[in-house]
């Protein structure tokens, strides 16, 4: 299987990469926003997603809809500060999966993939 992980700050696709299980995924592969993540999910699409919502060039509630377009069974959990319940609903309409909010920590990021890929 294979991760992007879509977030304009360094700090956290770097987290999310040490935090998760590497066995769970053969290729891990990061983008800073949802340009980037386009380009690069057009090229190699990726089995999940992890979406920061607010991020230069594309927001990813525009990238959610792009990816689903490329690939319809991406499974897509959104990780964002935004705490507003609208800003969650709007992801899942959107597509996403799941919603968890930043900041996190280890045990709720694996738990929120465990759900993520249960489903």
């Amino acid at each position: 299987m294979k991760l992007l992980i879509v977030d304009d700050s360094l700090i956290i696709r770097r987290m999310i990469e040490r935090k998760l299980d590497n066995s769970m995924f053969a290729e891990i592969e990061t983008a800073t926003n949802g340009k980037d993540a386009v380009e690069k999910f057009t090229a190699n699409p990726a089995d999940v997603v992890t979406m920061d919502i607010t991020m230069p060039e594309m927001d990813g509630l525009a990238c959610i809809e792009k990816l689903l377009a490329i690939k319809d069974d991406v499974r897509i959990l959104v990780i964002s500060a935004l705490a507003d319940r609208s800003t969650a609903v709007e992801a899942v309409k959107q597509g996403a999966e799941g919603f968890l909010l930043k900041p996190f920590n280890e045990e709720t990021l694996k738990t929120a993939f465990q759900e993520l890929m249960e489903d």
